[in-house]
């Protein structure tokens, strides 16, 4: 009659909660529009009229609980209500049911907290959304977070058994600035390097008074050593101190091992709204005169 990803699309159309949407669909045998109208008529869809909406601004949000490192990024309209209380206490509530709870997907998450989705985008009166989040447990490492300019970034680190919490942080502070891709080079795939050398092999060629074939050879082998700097964590210089590597640092302060990483850029892929700042402004009085 219907299926969970139907019970998920009704969701996000009217903001209901799962439970809510799958009553819905079974009292209108499967079907979408009525399904709408019922939860519309129930007086449940209380954040219809903003699924249509952008959701590009949010924080990313980690905690360390349990011994489990949690990071999440959660969307909202405005960079006003980002930055209010309320937002930041819904955004904590789904991170503490993600470090307290097993969950292996999304989809668990946002059907769990779907109630009180509902309930935070009455509040507020924007749209919301639960747009992603990783868990790692250290049961046999140690993990720790950075979350730089409010939440703009957000970096999640786990590391060897052992290592300080000061270690690690420098860790993701490094990798917070340095925007790294891999922890070694021998994680960047032969595909990757081969398309990266074409690209520079090309460069050398066009350029005003191009070297010979044999020079350009090994300039690239130069250059594909920069690349690595540039995507490979441990290649990296250290943004504390640029005269070493991080993987020197690392090796002086424990031989720590960098086991995985995670690293969030609020917003990143998302669509952006073209409202003026002006805009904002006024949307923000008038949720305040309200």
């Amino acid at each position: 009659m219907f299926t969970s990803k139907d019970v998920m699309t009704l969701r996000q159309q009217t903001g209901a909660g799962m439970m809510d949407c799958k009553k819905a669909l079974i009292e209108t045998d499967g079907d979408m529009e009525k399904a709408v109208d019922y939860l519309r008529e129930k007086g449940v869809a209380t954040a219809a009229k903003k699924a249509s909406r952008i959701a590009s601004e949010g924080i990313v949000y980690a905690e360390i609980k349990n011994g489990n490192g949690v990071m999440i990024e959660v969307n909202c309209e405005s960079d006003f209500v980002a930055r209010g209380d309320a937002f930041k206490d819904f955004v904590k509530e789904v991170a503490d049911y993600i470090a307290e709870n097993d969950v292996t997907s999304l989809e668990d998450v946002v059907a769990a907290k779907g109630a009180a989705l509902t309930a935070a985008i009455a509040k507020i009166g924007e749209k919301i959304d639960i747009r992603r989040y990783v868990k790692i447990s250290a049961k046999d490492s140690a993990v720790d977070s950075y979350i730089h300019m409010g939440g703009k970034i957000g970096v999640l680190v786990e590391a060897s058994a052992g290592a300080s919490a000061d270690v690690i942080h420098d860790v993701a502070l490094q990798i917070a600035a340095a925007r790294p891709s891999y922890i070694r080079t021998d994680e960047v795939s032969k595909a990757e390097v081969d398309k990266e050398m074409e690209i520079l092999k090309a460069q050398a060629l066009n350029e005003e008074n191009p070297k010979p074939l044999p020079i350009i050879e090994k300039m690239v082998q130069g250059r594909i050593k920069k690349y690595y700097k540039e995507v490979c964590l441990l290649e990296q210089d250290f943004v504390k101190d640029s005269s070493i590597t991080v993987s020197k640092y690392l090796k002086d302060n424990g031989d720590v091992k960098i086991l995985k990483f995670v690293r969030y850029e609020m917003g990143e892929g998302l669509e952006k709204k073209a409202d003026t700042f002006v805009d904002e402004i006024m949307e923000s009085v008038s949720k305040v005169q309200k």
